[in-house]
């Protein structure tokens, strides 16, 4: 295999990388939105329930209908938040993959000297 052909298999297995990390990163980006939407529904679920409770006082049922709502948004909020994270984990991977393209192709774009 020569060296030009090395160089392009290597260039395409890092362009296959890079989209497929892309890919991963839209995926977890319509997650993130997904949780974010639910938790909005909660927190909503939770106004409603401390509404009803300010009206009408606090039945033990209400109380522990909020403390359950109360309980889903936190836990969407964690979902939320560890989503972000595995998203910035990503895009550093990302990031990564770029430089190697950078490095891989500045010899064909005269950066070298």
């Amino acid at each position: 295999m020569s060296g030009g052909t090395r160089r392009d298999a290597g260039l395409a297995v890092l362009v296959a990388q890079r989209l497929a990390l892309v890919a991963e990163v839209s995926a977890l980006t319509a997650e993130a939105q997904r949780f974010n939407q639910m938790l909005s529904g909660i927190q909503m679920e939770v106004l409603r329930l401390q509404l009803e409770i300010g009206k009408h006082g606090g039945s033990a049922e209400l109380v522990r209908d909020l403390h359950d709502a109360e309980a889903s948004a936190e836990a969407m909020r964690q979902a939320c938040i560890e989503s972000e994270e595995r998203i910035v984990a990503i895009e550093g991977k990302v990031a990564d993959v770029d430089r190697a393209l950078a490095e891989a192709t500045s010899d064909i774009r005269g950066d070298k000297p």
